[in-house]
């Protein structure tokens, strides 16, 4: 059996105010290789922050398991969960307010995480004047967040994040607030940091256009995996989920441009599977990707 570097298996998570219970998870299941960069792409309530919350230790699931590396997060005391957060992420979050202190330096933000957790003056100097190197902001080392443009702020988002040199950067909407060419430019800037550095990144959004520039994205619909779109030699292919107990999410476009409503056939035909519609009109299986 294959070992992934992160693994999420029947994830449930379930949030309860008063008498009321939202179901933002509904059995997820996950897997990504160490050294990949994915997008999770789903709409507001999908479910994506609240997993990318759980990977990075600030929640937790109220049903299932969550594997990163050598962690299993739900076997962690609140020490181990802090140390985790310290070492193994890095998070980037949306709202550059979060990622930087406007009272501090672009480089002096970039050495917070190292001061926080102990390291020699001189490593923290040298590896925070290679980061901003590395982001393409050497000129701007010495500015305020307030004095930077908004890409420049994410840039300087992204080094921080890679200070304390963690295999893992999760990416809160990392281009919501900017422009088109800001957020390419953002993009590239994480793709060349995977490639370099061969660090983990999974990339939260709602743009869909996003699984463009990574090599695997996952899209999530009410708190399930349900299609994965993999580019391999240029092509885009896509490819329906299968969750642990054997269920799966037909796109709606799929489904209404085949007139498909509430129930329908299924067949086995030589190890391909079709799905019959009411008035007998058939998917096409080389389309349907199973």
């Amino acid at each position: 059996m294959k070992n992934y570097y992160i693994e999420c298996t029947n994830l449930f998570k379930i949030y309860k105010a008063s008498d009321l219970e939202v179901v933002a998870l509904r059995g997820l299941e996950l897997s990504v290789d160490k050294g990949e960069i994915i997008s999770i792409v789903g709409s507001s309530g999908s479910g994506k922050s609240t997993l990318l919350n759980i990977l990075a230790g600030y929640d937790f699931p109220s049903a299932g398991i969550v594997k990163v590396g050598n962690y299993d997060l739900l076997q962690m005391s609140k020490e181990e969960i802090v140390r985790y957060r310290r070492k193994e992420v890095g998070f980037i979050w949306q709202d550059t307010n979060k990622n930087l202190f406007n009272y501090l330096s672009a480089i002096e933000n970039i050495k917070l995480p190292m001061v926080i957790t102990g390291k020699n003056k001189n490593i923290i100097n040298d590896r925070a004047d290679e980061l901003i190197e590395l982001v393409g902001l050497s000129n701007r080392k010495n500015h305020m967040p307030y004095e930077l443009s908004g890409g420049e702020q994410q840039r300087i988002a992204i080094a921080v994040a890679l200070s304390n040199n963690p295999p893992l950067i999760l990416a809160d909407e990392p281009t919501g607030e900017l422009d088109d060419e800001t957020s390419q430019n953002i993009l590239d800037l994480l793709n060349k940091l995977n490639q370099k550095l061969n660090t983990t990144i999974v990339i939260v959004t709602h743009d869909p256009k996003i699984s463009d520039d990574v090599s695997r994205s996952i899209t999530i619909k009410d708190g399930k995996t349900s299609l994965e779109t993999q580019i391999i030699n240029n092509e885009k292919n896509e490819y329906l989920l299968i969750d642990s107990i054997g269920s799966l999410q037909i796109p709606k476009k799929i489904l209404d441009s085949n007139n498909i409503d509430k129930r329908v056939k299924i067949y086995n035909e030589g190890g391909v599977i079709k799905i019959e519609a009411d008035n007998e009109k058939w998917i096409n299986p080389s389309k349907e990707c199973f």
